[in-house]
């Protein structure tokens, strides 16, 4: 059965709704994951550090769309919450185009400036070759990247998230199946894995076009029966919808019929609007990007303390963290549009309860999880290492001490997605400020100094712990301003 925004959450329906915006996740991070595995096991280890060195550079661009999608979801989630069906379809047309324009327009300086960038990222010898190959396949098609973590956001807002994990998963498996086949038979090395990640992100941006492009069917079938009748649906596409009813419900040749509560409709451009998204939103473009320059400072860190093997290891540490990481952030991103409707709506008991069942949820799977890490740390670590016994016994101990941040992450990711579908991106973009580049920063330029190369594998565990703390203090100093 489907579930709607509008429903009461208990913790099945939660899981439910959100499992399918995990799995969308879980496969986003297969990508690097995938591209990683094939190009250590077939091409090598300089190769493999290669990738390492310039990802984070990679996801400095997708996160944009990550930006508009997850601060414009919560927009217009909220705009669905008032009954304002027509104002959320114009809303989100425009962020989709605007999506699109950013990321060609990235495309175009990011492909000018690789060369220095790779350089300033410490590449030396044959590594640069290998980071500019890699780097300007996947920065030519960002704007597919883009797309398809915008459309993670808005596939949950539009109460699809079935259909957003089965274009993801597809996607996906086009990745796995073409690195296969360009790297272990074909031999096309860091640029196989490339065009086979691109590939894939076509899949997953262009399809979504496909489906919200096509006119939404009666909102009974489609949506929510009462939004039918609000009298801002009196203009085109008002008309539209009662010549669907009179008609019966529009067939569709094709199998992707948009029963959702999103259509593209005409573009009409509205600055104030995409002004508050990227505000809404700036907390999660934030984190991604500290990631990456926190991710840059380990690689930085680890180069001087263990050279090649430590940034290889840190690799493989960082590609674990994906799927592990991937569980939390598509929790987050599912549940974001529920709070979001809720809170348009005026049902502040439901905003209660929904913030102390996630909570609950974040606290015990953060305990699974850090558990599960260490517990197949071996096992994760020699698929992509299994090769060198010396890289193989760096990476299995850092996964084990990597592995305690698990413990507190998914708190402080819920505690900023919670503020950033309350439309509060300031809170949420502190939260995320401080946990993913002032503090680990911090940790990963101090620790160091006192522990060695353990005080970098220690130095997000310690961030997660301090951030925690900071999450804790906003959500109970806001709780009478929001009533939850």
């Amino acid at each position: 059965m489907r579930i709607q925004l509008s429903e009461h959450f208990t913790y099945q329906k939660l899981l439910r709704f959100s499992l399918p915006t995990i799995a969308m996740m879980i496969f986003t991070s297969i990508y690097g994951i995938v591209d990683g595995f094939f190009v250590s096991n077939y091409v090598g280890k300089t190769a493999f550090a290669a990738v390492n060195l310039i990802m984070p550079y990679l996801i400095i661009q997708g996160c944009f769309g990550f930006m508009i999608g997850t601060g414009g979801g919560a927009l217009v989630a909220k705009t669905l919450g008032e009954r304002k069906r027509e104002t959320a379809d114009r809303y989100f047309t425009m962020l989709v185009w605007f999506t699109v324009i950013l990321g060609v327009l990235i495309s175009v300086v990011s492909i000018l400036i690789m060369r220095p960038v790779v350089l300033f990222l410490g590449a030396e010898g044959a590594m640069v070759r290998e980071c500019m190959i890699y780097g300007v396949i996947m920065s030519a098609f960002n704007a597919a990247f883009m797309l398809q973590y915008f459309f993670q956001s808005f596939f949950v807002v539009a109460e699809k998230p079935n259909l957003g994990f089965g274009i993801t998963m597809a996607a996906g498996i086009t990745n796995i199946v073409l690195d296969a086949l360009f790297i272990a038979v074909f031999h096309w090395g860091v640029a196989g894995a490339a065009i086979a990640s691109v590939i894939g992100q076509c899949v997953g941006g262009v399809l979504p076009l496909l489906y919200f492009g096509r006119r939404r069917e009666d909102a009974e079938a489609g949506g929510h029966k009462a939004d039918r009748d609000l009298p801002e649906n009196t203009g085109k596409n008002g008309e539209a919808d009662r010549e669907l009813s009179r008609g019966g419900r529009r067939q569709v040749s094709s199998c992707l019929k948009n029963t959702s509560l999103l259509q593209l409709t005409k573009v009409k451009m509205e600055p104030g609007v995409l002004v508050r998204t990227c505000a809404n939103g700036s907390s999660e473009l934030m984190s991604n990007i500290s990631s990456s320059v926190v991710g840059m400072l380990y690689n930085f860190q680890l180069m001087k303390y263990a050279g090649e093997n430590g940034i290889a290891a840190y690799g493989v540490v960082m590609y674990t963290q994906m799927i592990f990481f991937a569980i939390y952030i598509g929790y987050a991103v599912g549940t974001s549009p529920i709070v979001s409707y809720h809170y348009g709506a005026g049902n502040h008991g439901e905003m209660r309860s929904l913030l102390r069942k996630s909570l609950l949820l974040m606290a015990g799977t953060g305990i699974v999880m850090m558990l599960s890490a260490q517990a197949s740390a071996s096992v994760l670590s020699g698929i992509f290492v299994g090769y060198d016994e010396e890289l193989l016994e760096i990476t299995i101990h850092a996964f084990l001490i990597f592995a305690c941040s698990y413990l507190l992450s998914g708190v402080n990711i819920y505690a900023s997605s919670f503020f950033t579908a309350l439309n509060n991106g300031g809170i949420s973009a502190a939260i995320s400020f401080l946990r993913a580049l002032v503090f680990q920063t911090g940790a990963v330029i101090l620790l160091p100094l006192l522990f060695g190369i353990d005080g970098i594998w220690w130095a997000v565990t310690v961030s997660e712990v301090i951030a925690s703390l900071i999450s804790v203090m906003f959500l109970v100093a806001k709780r009478k301003k929001y009533r939850y």
